[in-house]
């Protein structure tokens, strides 16, 4: 790449703000004029519901993410197409000689990334991409045998060990964009598609009740940083509000990891205790592992990560599609888990101790493929990146890299007893539920006919029996999961 280019392009994609920005600094600093783009991708958005909330907080933070570029001199162009043919067509229109982007890892992207390349060498123009959605990416994190870790915790020691090598700043350093704002062009096309015309609806049901934008992820992260020091306490109790609810914005890089990770060490560092800190610093270090997972081993996009654990032979037919669709519609009998689907479909957020118990119970209370309920969190969560829902999903299945047992299966009432004691969680979601006491909430079928009628209750009617039961199911799953011990046996 020439140190000065006469024109280049920055594609925007899963990194919507104009701000410690790893492709729009290198465009900016080796181009004399900088162009932006985002592409509404047809071949992604045409299987994607009308009232697909996602789309709306991309709208909305594209748009402010335009006004922002306005601000400096630029403009951000916005395409409705096939990626494939926008940004070549694109960069030939403009007379680039590189586009700019940031690396993603998802095997879709990396096809895609690879067609654009192709198409843009064919006029002698460049696709240039960078780091910038993860602190450590792909082999910069290695055993001392040089292999992948498969382990989160010797990942994690390794990650810290890597980070604190450099004083814990260099690998978060900001990339100072605003040196060079002033080489951004501003091009005479500013119109951006409404949802309409892009096949989504706009109401308030497809909004998401996330602010988006940079803006809305910098008030979230202020208001998270007063509560940080209580993050490792609070986290797993789905009625309070403990989370950072930062993860739609980490998807959509409307935040910038580098910037929280220098949040969570400043915290550690400026207080003598701070375990909220500590806490939260390992789950982001868990979305770097399970990146680094998906890109050493993309088979786990379609299979299981340990192979044997594809032997197992889960519920079919039309009892199982009952099953799931019981589950999806939050129709179980178990309150806790009907509470979290309602969560779900209702408002696109799920708490992460729910998606943990939900995962459970429609795998080893259900017999049900791990793949189907994958598949609808894909479609369901304001978040969903495939990295961290495969990984999720994997190790509720014990399939995947640093797995729970097989052995372990959450019981769906303790669970509920524990991290909803009150059923706070449960009535908002479950209204009907509302006159039982904290003790009755967590397992209503168990009540008496005279308690159920005093809180307005009939099962089957105001709410469902459970559809299995915990205990027999879980035999059923020991049995089901032993399958694997012999595929392991006879290797």
């Amino acid at each position: 790449m020439p140190s000065t280019l006469p024109c280049s392009l920055v594609w925007f994609r899963r990194d919507l703000r104009c701000f410690d920005h790893a492709a729009l600094y290198h465009a900016l600093k080796h181009s004399k004029q900088v162009y932006c783009v985002f592409i509404f991708d047809k071949a992604i958005l045409q299987d994607l519901p009308s009232a697909d909330r996602r789309i709306a907080f991309i709208h909305d933070s594209i748009t402010e993410l335009a006004r922002e570029l306005e601000k400096y001199g630029g403009s951000l162009i916005v395409r409705h197409g096939l990626t494939e043919q926008e940004i070549p067509r694109l960069a030939a229109e403009l007379g680039a000689k590189a586009v700019f982007a940031n690396h993603d890892y998802e095997p879709q992207a990396v096809q895609r990334d690879d067609a654009v390349r192709k198409n843009l060498a064919a006029f002698d123009c460049t696709l240039n991409t960078y780091k910038d959605q993860v602190i450590f990416e792909k082999d910069e994190v290695l055993s001392l045998a040089g292999t992948p870790f498969s382990v989160f915790t010797p990942y994690k020691n390794a990650w810290l060990k890597k980070m604190y090598a450099e004083g814990g700043d260099f690998y978060c350093t900001s990339y100072p964009v605003e040196r060079y704002t002033a080489r951004l062009a501003a091009h005479g096309d500013r119109t951006v598609p409404s949802l309409q015309q892009l096949g989504f609806g706009d109401s308030e049901g497809t909004r998401m009740v996330t602010p988006p934008g940079m803006s809305g992820g910098a008030s979230l992260l202020e208001d998270f940083l007063f509560r940080i020091h209580q993050y490792d306490v609070t986290r797993d109790f789905p009625a309070v509000k403990g989370p950072s609810y930062l993860s739609v914005h980490l998807r959509f890089g409307t935040v910038s990891i580098r910037h929280l990770v220098r949040e969570a060490l400043n915290c550690i560092r400026t207080e003598t205790v701070n375990p909220g800190a500590q806490v939260w610093l390992s789950e982001l270090i868990w979305r770097d592992f399970y990146f680094m997972i998906l890109h050493h081993h993309p088979h786990v996009a379609e299979r299981a990560f340990k192979l044997d654990y594809d032997a197992i032979r889960w519920e079919s037919g039309t009892h199982a599609e009952r099953l799931f669709d019981t589950w999806c519609q939050g129709k179980t009998g178990y309150p806790l888990v009907d509470a979290a689907m309602c969560q779900l479909n209702q408002t696109g957020y799920m708490h992460n101790r729910l998606r943990m118990v939900t995962a459970c119970f429609l795998i080893k209370d259900l017999g049900i493929d791990w793949r189907w309920g994958e598949r609808y969190f894909a479609l369901q969560l304001n978040d969903f990146d495939l990295s961290a829902n495969n990984g999720g999903w994997q190790w509720a299945a014990s399939s995947g890299c640093d797995a729970q047992p097989y052995f372990r299966i959450f019981n769906p009432v303790t669970q509920s007893e524990k991290f909803d004691a009150d059923g706070k969680f449960i009535r908002r979601y479950l209204p009907q539920l509302g006159k039982l006491d904290a003790r009755q909430i967590h397992a209503p079928w168990k009540l008496t006919p005279q308690a159920l009628k005093a809180a307005g209750i009939t099962l089957g009617a105001e709410y469902p029996p459970p559809i299995v039961e915990h205990d027999a199911a879980r035999k059923e799953t020991l049995a089901r999961y032993a399958v694997v011990k012999k595929v392991q046996e006879s290797q």
